[in-house]
């Protein structure tokens, strides 16, 4: 083929990459792939039977382009990791904010039903925390170290092993909402269950403010979180039950998407709550304003995170959209 009759032949595909490329001009991702890939064998075509050509010159400035816009997005993408946390989820999660607070009132209820168990059954706290937990507390408290188990293990390997398997309850909780949604409220009733049986023991013991200000040192963060995840397990089973305008399918991968991103803001937390267990929590002999001032400040975090940033930057959103 001739070179102007090659030229001829593709120059609207050629210019249409170009306005693309110079205007930014929005296109769907699958049809720019395509028109790169075919615009790079243009490229490979042209350097074969056009070399030092007006043709070759030209398409080898169009690749120099493409090159230099994917190069700027792959800068830009490394501020991603920033920018998801503190601008992108923090405004998409405040549409799940009902979901959030089915979660938490669904965990509060069944903490109540686990102390309200602990209290009418005296077997309902080794039923729930097992035998050896029970026992080895008990005699964690004859020694007058009622918070021993908090400093059995080394430092850093509590926090690893605390945060790995925080890690994979948000998981199981998420994953579970698979099972329309019920199989996250059963996680979340369990570990629900376990903290108010977990407290009602300590209170029958009288040591309800000793295990308080010590447990919820980390507790905070890591039930809140686990809360968190839950709102993710409920966002992925609800998108199977309630598909509203969207296929049943669209509407599970949409929910799927969502639902990983709510637990993917999980992950810092965790890590906190993890470190505060296993290098702040074992030191139970530290003085009650400070843990006070530890546990206020890991839940204004969460408060304030999760909840209150959110509603300010959907009213911001809002507002800039009606200006």
């Amino acid at each position: 083929m001739r070179e102007a009759a090659f030229a001829k032949q593709n120059k609207d595909k050629w210019l249409k990459f170009e306005n693309v490329l110079r205007n930014n001009v929005a296109m769907d991702p699958d049809e720019l792939s395509a028109l790169y890939i075919e615009v790079t064998d243009h490229l490979s075509y042209a350097r074969t039977f056009y070399p030092k050509s007006n043709t070759l010159r030209y398409l080898n400035g169009l690749s120099i382009l493409a090159h230099q816009k994917i190069y700027k997005t792959k800068r830009e993408s490394r501020k991603r990791f920033i920018t998801f946390y503190t601008q992108e989820f923090p405004l998409f999660f405040a549409q799940y904010h009902k979901q959030l607070l089915i979660t938490f009132l669904v965990f509060l209820l069944f903490t109540v039903v686990g102390a309200y168990s602990s209290a009418t059954d005296g077997d309902f706290v080794r039923l729930i925390l097992g035998d050896g937990y029970v026992n080895m507390t008990l005699d964690n408290i004859e020694r007058g170290d009622p918070m021993a188990v908090y400093k059995d293990m080394n430092e850093m390997n509590m926090f690893l092993g605390i945060t790995i398997n925080n890690i994979r309850v948000a998981l199981t909780a998420f994953a579970y909402g698979l099972l329309l949604s019920l199989g996250t409220l059963y996680i979340i009733m369990r570990n629900a269950i376990m903290l108010g049986s977990f407290q009602y023991f300590f209170y029958d013991q009288g040591l309800l403010w000793e295990s308080a200000r010590t447990i919820w040192i980390h507790g905070t963060i890591e039930i809140s979180v686990i809360i968190i995840a839950g709102t993710a397990g409920l966002v992925l089973g609800n998108s199977i039950l309630f598909p509203k305008t969207y296929t049943r399918l669209q509407s599970f991968v949409r929910g799927a998407k969502d639902g990983l991103k709510i637990l993917l803001s999980t992950v810092p937390f965790f890590i906190i709550a993890g470190f505060l267990e296993g290098f702040v929590t074992r030191h139970t002999e530290m003085h009650d304003a400070l843990a006070i001032f530890i546990i206020g400040a890991s839940l204004s975090l969460i408060v304030f995170y999760y909840i209150l940033y959110p509603i300010y930057l959907k009213r911001n959103h809002a507002r800039s959209h009606t200006l």
